[in-house]
Parts: structure tokens; sequence; C-alpha cells
């Protein structure tokens, strides 16, 4: 179903259809799961904070106001929300969740070309893991979730403009960072 077809489901939500809502729920329910998921690493919190977004949406869908943008850039601002505060929640206490697991891969059993694509990747995924936290989540909704930067502003409280800048700031420590490695 369209983004663009919101708009009957949530006009019947937002006069207190649960049918409506329910319809709008399945339709976000793992983008919301896979953006906090990636904020937080971790499974099972991901799919609390998950279930909180969407009864956080379901108690406020009354006062949601169209400004334009989709549906769905109000969900992921709850998300943003409630991502905030479980990090500052959890910042005095160092966790490494359980379901974080390492891959162990025979290298003999991989081509070359294949082997270097992979060392590059996870290369990258650590350069990204390094960057402060709004710039790991600019790049997780510019890449992943494929957010414009209208978008992805409202949901991080900033103009468009301000995120083009620092996406363009974020692009070149992320490329400086990984040449740096290239010659470590």
């Amino acid at each position: 179903m369209p983004e663009n077809n919101d708009d009957e489901l949530l006009e019947r939500a937002i006069l207190g259809d649960s049918e409506a809502f329910g319809s709008l729920y399945e339709k976000y329910v793992t983008r919301i799961f896979n953006y906090v998921y990636y904020r937080t690493g971790n499974s099972h919190d991901a799919e609390d904070l998950t279930e909180r977004v969407f009864i956080r949406a379901l108690k406020h869908i009354g006062r949601y106001k169209n400004r334009g943008l989709p549906f769905s850039t109000w969900l992921y601002r709850i998300a943003h929300n409630l991502v905030a505060n479980w990090h500052r929640d959890n910042s005095r206490r160092l966790e490494v969740p359980l379901d974080e697991t390492t891959v162990w891969i025979h290298h003999a059993d991989i081509p070359e070309h294949e082997l270097l694509r992979s060392e590059e990747r996870d290369r990258l995924f650590e350069v990204v893991r390094c960057l402060p936290e709004d710039r790991q989540q600019l790049i997780i909704l510019k890449f992943v979730e494929r957010l414009s930067n209208a978008e992805i502003g409202v949901i991080m409280s900033r103009t468009e403009g301000a995120i083009k800048s620092l996406y363009h700031r974020t692009l070149l420590s992320i490329r400086e960072e990984m040449d740096s490695g290239l010659s470590s």
C-alpha cells in the first residue's frame, strides 16, 4: 500500500477506528523496529521501544497534524524521542547485548574479491558505529530508511539545510576515516 493511501487510514484512525490504526501499524511496524534496532543494537530493547512508539502514536493520534510529510515521519519522530531517552537512561551502565554475535568465516572458502568487500563493509560499519549519535542516526535514516532530508529534519528537529550540512560533514568524516584505515 503506497504511503499516499495513508490519508484515508489516518482520517479513520483519528476518528477512533482501531482497524484503520491497525492497518497503519502493520504497514510501519517493521520499518520502525528496524530503525530502533539500528539505534539500540539490541532486539529485546528494540521490540519494547517499538511497542512504546505505537502505544504513544495510538494515544496521541487524535492530535496528529498533517504537515505535508508522510505519516511515517511522525512515527520516526516518536521513535527518535524514545530512543534518545533510552540512551540517556542507559548511559550510566555499559551493556553488551546477548543477541550480538560474531560470525566466524573460514576465509579459504571465500573468493578474494568477496573477502575484500566483506572487510571493507566491516570497516565501514565500524567507522559508522564510532560516529556521534546524531550522525549515526542520519546515516540510518538516509541509507537504511531512505528518507528525504526534509523528513530527516523533522525527525531530528533540524532544518533541511542543517541536515544537508550534517550529511556532508558526516560523509567527509567517514571518507577521511576510511582512507586513514587504508594507510594503517
